[in-house]
């Protein structure tokens, strides 16, 4: 939004001040890059955690293309569904996914996460696919989730979570059931292999073969959320509200805000300092992870940059604080729907 994108052969130097603290991503946002793996973890960590571990690991999950990335020419296959079941992709058309990845690695060749018994390990988990919402296991073991986006939470118990391109979030285990165990990252559509790392104890020596996940009964909600530090200035009534409602446009693949397509899209107009409302309604199948760049936002008693509006007519309502001046995206972090449109930008005026 505020430079010209890196030309090939040209260099560009970023240079940012590290915070907040938390779990990130970075990756390109021109055209469909981001399905060639132009991409990568950017961890800040905490000057003093509000939990302990003994040693963490980054886990990135991802889809894999084989092929050059293009959109669909039309939509009509998959399922639907919200945060707690379904990849949504009706009336959509799914890539042809050869299938799903842990660091860059198939399911045929998982990375081994070693771990010694008694340890306390942080998972960094990233959803950095272009198109999946994914399920995400750890076989034999219970996930204590204590970080969504980046941002700390009161650490809550869960077999599973969920999460969409673009989410993230961080959980604790206790090393506490030796044996070889899978990480698995399932997608709620499609029927590709799930993705697949391997958690091994020291004392297994590296026989055995590791043992999947059971069905999953405590499955994480965002309504179980409760941020540690709730966003200042968003309590009350909002000063400006946005009713917005996502959808498929018609004939052509085409992915709308309130009927308008991104670039030929009104941009939101906010002002410095307002406590700015937005509502969505998804009138499509298709669940939408929808992402603020610039600004945490609170949804329910979460803080988040992104979060999934279901299909079917779900609804999401998000409030952030106006207190980052400039031109910022907003937008669906499902690649194709990124470059199909569904995208407005959020533009300060005086």
């Amino acid at each position: 939004m505020t430079h010209d994108p890196i030309a090939s052969g040209d260099t560009f130097t970023y240079t940012f001040r590290a915070e907040p603290a938390g779990t990130y991503f970075y990756h390109s946002h021109v055209g469909l890059q981001l399905d060639h793996g132009l991409l990568g973890p950017l961890i800040i960590e905490e000057s003093d955690p509000h939990v302990e571990y003994d040693r963490e690991y980054v886990i990135v999950v991802d889809d894999y293309l084989p092929e050059e990335p293009h959109l669909p020419s039309d939509g009509g296959m998959g399922g639907g569904g919200g945060m707690g079941g379904g990849g949504g992709m009706m009336g959509d058309v799914r890539p042809p996914y050869e299938g799903f990845l842990i660091n860059g690695r198939l399911p045929g060749d998982p990375q081994t996460f070693d771990v010694t018994e008694g340890e306390r390990i942080r998972f960094r988990f990233v959803n950095a696919s272009s198109a999946t919402v994914f399920g995400v296991r750890i076989a034999g073991h219970e996930m204590t989730v204590t970080h969504a986006d980046g941002q700390p939470v009161e650490p809550v118990d869960a077999d599973s979570f969920v999460f969409g391109a673009g989410e993230r979030y961080d959980v604790v285990v206790e090393a506490a059931n030796p044996g070889r165990w899978c990480v698995q990252a399932d997608a709620l559509d499609g029927n590709e292999p799930p993705a697949r790392a391997v958690v091994e104890y020291e004392s297994t020596g590296g026989s055995g073969t590791p043992q999947p996940p059971l069905s999953s009964s405590t499955r994480l909600q965002y309504g179980n959320l409760r941020a540690l530090s709730p966003l200042d200035n968003v309590s009350g009534d909002p000063d400006r509200t946005f009713d917005l409602t996502l959808s498929r446009g018609r004939g052509e693949y085409v992915w709308t805000i309130d009927g308008q397509a991104y670039p030929d899209a009104d941009p939101l107009t906010i002002r410095p300092g307002e406590h700015v409302r937005i509502r969505m309604t998804n009138q499509s199948p298709v669940v939408h992870p929808m992402h603020l760049h610039g600004h945490f936002f609170q949804v329910g008693n979460a803080v988040k940059d992104t979060v999934i509006v279901p299909g079917h007519r779900g609804e999401v309502t998000i409030d952030f604080h106006a207190d980052n001046p400039g031109r910022w995206l907003f937008h669906c972090h499902n690649l194709y729907h990124l470059d199909a449109g569904m995208a407005r930008v959020v533009k300060y005026v005086e």
